[in-house]
């Protein structure tokens, strides 16, 4: 895999918030439910994925900052600079110590005979012909889309997801939980000579009949009668909590905003934004009786005002 810095493009001293930003953006550009026709796209996205979680795990992060591990995880010098302890360098056997060829020695007998078979030995790194072997690979990663419903993403409701294997776990979502957000379930992906893999969620948050999300906000237009803005008024409005009390000052103008604290999303801090009401005014129709009995009520009375004054008409 190629520099995970260059491959999220970000440079190396780039922060955590940083690094989380950039993998977001990829991330919804290049998922293979937008790319279905593009398989470089796929390919792009799971280089991407492997680039966050080196770079997103501190200690691993540190090691290949340090060279001691590549863009895969995998140690770049198992035994240390020079070929090991048994390589080419100062202090080890030297090329051809044992009368071999230009190539040296096959030592690998005489390592036998000392630590009793390939797999003992050298604190188990298991030596061999080819050098230290490396762990089974563990099975594949599994990429799940779960929709979740606006209003569980506000409060964090847990979310019961069916695994690949007919398993079902419930999620806890995370604080500031966004559309595009991915969780990863360690141990739930494919089967593997190294034990399973893990199970990739990628969250998409569905559009509501009502609710509009505006960042930590949400807003919500609320019908009310011409009475109730004229004379004021206590109201029922939904919430992602559920249903509130709402004063109507009375003159409530349609159009005017008003604020509930707290009933908005819920940030990554914990705290929670707030729901912002529109007050729509809704006339009832004049074939109604109710229109009509306000066209009696208002027969002969004007409003002498000019409210689009304003703008200079």
């Amino acid at each position: 895999m190629a520099d995970p810095y260059a491959t999220l493009g970000v440079a190396r001293g780039a922060s955590e918030k940083d690094i989380k930003s950039a993998y977001r953006k990829l991330a919804k550009e290049l998922h293979p439910d937008r790319n279905k026709d593009n398989p470089k796209a796929a390919e792009r996205f799971s280089e991407v994925t492997r680039a966050y979680d080196l770079l997103s795990d501190k200690d691993k992060r540190a090691q290949f900052d340090r060279g001691e591990i590549d863009a895969d995880g995998n140690p770049t010098h198992p035994f240390g600079a020079g070929g090991g302890p048994f390589g080419g360098g100062q202090g080890g056997f030297r090329q051809g110590g044992f009368g071999g060829g230009a190539d040296g020695p096959d030592l690998s007998d005489l390592f036998e005979g000392l630590f009793g078979g390939r797999g003992g030995g050298m604190g188990g790194a298991g030596m061999g012909r080819g050098g230290p072997r490396r762990p089974p690979p563990k099975g594949a990663t599994v990429q799940y889309r779960l929709q979740v419903p606006l209003t569980d993403a506000a409060v964090l409701n847990p979310q019961r997801i069916t695994l690949s294997d007919g398993k079902t776990i419930d999620l806890k979502l995370p604080k500031g939980v966004e559309d595009g957000t991915q969780m990863r379930l360690s141990g739930k992906g494919e089967e593997g000579p190294g034990g399973r893999g893990d199970a990739l969620v990628t969250i998409e948050i569905a559009p509501h009949p009502f609710f509009e999300r505006d960042g930590d906000h949400l807003r919500l237009e609320l019908p009310v009668t011409l009475d109730e803005a004229v004379n004021g008024a206590k109201v029922k409005v939904p919430t992602a909590d559920g249903a509130v009390m709402l004063t109507v000052a009375t003159g409530t103008s349609s159009g005017q905003t008003l604020r509930l604290k707290g009933k908005g999303m819920t940030r990554t801090d914990g705290t929670r934004g707030d729901q912002l009401v529109t007050v729509l005014v809704d006339l009832p129709g004049v074939d109604s009786e109710a229109g009509a009995e306000l066209k009696t009520r208002l027969d002969g009375w004007q409003d002498t005002r000019n409210p689009r004054a304003k703008l200079g008409v």
